[in-house]
């Protein structure tokens, strides 16, 4: 009997506070899955990362073997600061002193980065001057940028979403989630041939150390705005039309961005999906409830104050009305 009741008191809590329990199954998922991230990296890129560590060692030590005159100390404060100007995007070489980092192109493509939130890390502000502008205009640009991309999507999803899906189940009375998830399967196929294969493959075909795969990589972190900057287009010694090629990157990233919000707005406008976000929403109050909430402290405001108003009359009239007599003969006591 104990144990039925407190099965039926579990069940009970748990229904209840459904979307809490959701919300913490979905907060418990996330963790284990940046735990999960971090184990797989780890395991992949460790021990690459001590195959490059040991390949330096070893060629630092032979250089240090073959040119006896130079002392280990200098050669680290050598490479120190060689490596502190790489870090802001200038290079020692001779094959890249021909390119400069701020130029008009390539400030653009910086400030490209910097609005859309991509940052890849490989140019960065010299100057005290340039970190507190790039800070203000930062403020400023990012939440204009994040306007400016709202209103172009809303403008997009009437034509691109909204109108082919109530068209086609008007004309041919499909049903209309159905409709919904083939056109946001056939938009999102769309989406990455124009926007993820075919630039791939130019940009296999335009840098040279580049291969499909990494190409490929570098549009998926672009678009989608994680710009580690391992990869960034145009750094190439000698690179043809490099101004051109700068300015079309930048028109790329712009246009890929608006195409990938596109996108995902039609899937977050599938009801499937709806539901799924509903499970682990807080749940708001309905029309009727709050109607009756509201009736309900009408009726008892109105319960007060007739309450007082009734008070207040018997404090006018403090004293009992006493019926006027027309004659003696009237009173029952004379009689």
């Amino acid at each position: 009997m104990l144990q039925s009741l407190a099965s039926n008191s579990c069940v009970r809590l748990i229904q209840t506070h459904k979307s809490t329990w959701y919300f913490v199954s979905l907060v418990l998922g996330y963790v284990l899955y940046l735990v999960f991230g971090a184990v797989v990296f780890s395991s992949v890129e460790l021990p690459y990362e001590d195959l490059l560590r040991q390949e330096l060692r070893t060629i630092k030590k032979q250089f240090l073997q073959e040119n006896d005159c130079l002392s280990e100390e200098r050669l680290e404060r050598f490479l120190k600061k060689a490596l502190e100007a790489s870090n802001y995007g200038v290079s020692i070489l001779n094959n890249a002193s021909a390119n400069w980092n701020w130029d008009f192109t390539s400030a653009l493509f910086f400030a490209s980065t910097v609005l859309s939130t991509t940052g890849y890390g490989h140019t960065a502000p010299l100057s005290d001057g340039g970190k507190a502008f790039c800070i203000i205009y930062s403020v400023i640009g990012i939440p204009f940028t994040l306007l400016f991309l709202t209103a172009v999507v809303q403008r997009i999803m009437v034509f691109s979403t909204r109108r082919p899906i109530t068209y086609i189940h008007t004309r041919w009375g499909l049903s209309k989630p159905l409709v919904a998830i083939v056109h946001a399967t056939l938009l999102a196929m769309l989406a990455v041939s124009c926007f993820f294969l075919i630039p791939a493959a130019i940009f296999s075909a335009l840098e040279e150390n580049w291969n499909f795969l990494e190409s490929f990589y570098f549009c998926f972190i672009s678009l989608s705005t994680i710009g580690l900057g391992d990869y960034v287009p145009g750094e190439a010694a000698n690179q043809k039309f490099r101004q051109l090629y700068k300015v079309g990157i930048t028109v790329y990233l712009i246009l890929g961005l608006i195409v990938m919000l596109v996108v995902l707005e039609t899937f977050c406008e599938l009801q499937q999906l709806k539901q799924l976000r509903k499970m682990f929403y807080l749940k708001k109050e309905k029309p009727q409830d709050r109607l009756a909430i509201l009736e309900h402290d009408h009726l008892s405001f109105t319960t007060v104050s007739n309450r007082a108003a009734a008070q207040n009359e018997d404090k006018t009239q403090p004293f009992v009305s006493v019926q006027t007599l027309s004659s003696p003969n009237d009173d029952p006591m004379i009689q």
